[in-house]
């Protein structure tokens, strides 16, 4: 009988271990679960702020966690572009406004040169069309360095002439921007 009660204890001590392990394992399922729902409905928000061409079609999380970063990227190279642009045009709005060294100013050329996402984006200003270079030197000169012009315009902004062009190049790391930009301000 004492063999029959031993046996009867372990039994229910076994059982108890197994009911514990598998409330354990149920505890971890759901946690589990959890996690992966709580993880999909992340993805989702990421993908839903996502730009419809950075997420063509079905894609693994992988693949739009990649689009993600490239278009921060994008974003990051945008910022940098504007903010060069601002800059620039704050500038040109104070050189208009200096009434010291007039004459200077007068001739005085503005040459800035940037990459942006067609290429490259060269903006041409002067006091005076005088000390402006022609447009055809300009193009000219984009010519010899490979580049192709894709969009101009002009306008006449506190009496300075700017000249916005945006070439096209087939790869932005054979053009030297600087040297590019020091060509455009030597020419007259």
């Amino acid at each position: 009988m004492d063999d029959c009660r031993e046996k009867r204890r372990r039994c229910t001590k076994l059982r108890v271990s197994t009911d514990n392990n598998d409330m354990e394992k149920m505890m971890h399922r759901e946690i589990e679960r959890q996690r992966r729902q709580e993880m999909a409905s992340l993805y989702a928000s990421l993908r839903s702020l996502l730009p419809l061409h950075f997420i063509q079609g079905k894609r693994s999380t992988s693949d739009q966690v990649n689009e993600a970063i490239n278009y921060i990227t994008y974003l990051e190279k945008k910022i940098k572009e504007l903010s060069l642009r601002r800059d620039e045009l704050m500038l040109l709005s104070r050189g208009t406004r200096l009434d010291d060294s007039k004459d200077e100013m007068e001739t005085m050329n503005h040459v800035v040169v940037r990459q942006c996402l067609v290429g490259v984006e060269i903006v041409l200003s002067s006091r005076s069309c005088r000390g402006q270079p022609r447009l055809s030197s300009v193009l000219q000169v984009l010519s010899e360095n490979g580049l192709c012009l894709l969009n101009s315009t002009s306008s006449i902004v506190d009496d300075r002439l700017i000249y916005t062009l945006q070439a096209g190049v087939n790869d932005s790391n054979l053009i030297d921007l600087s040297k590019l930009e020091e060509r455009l301000t030597r020419m007259k």
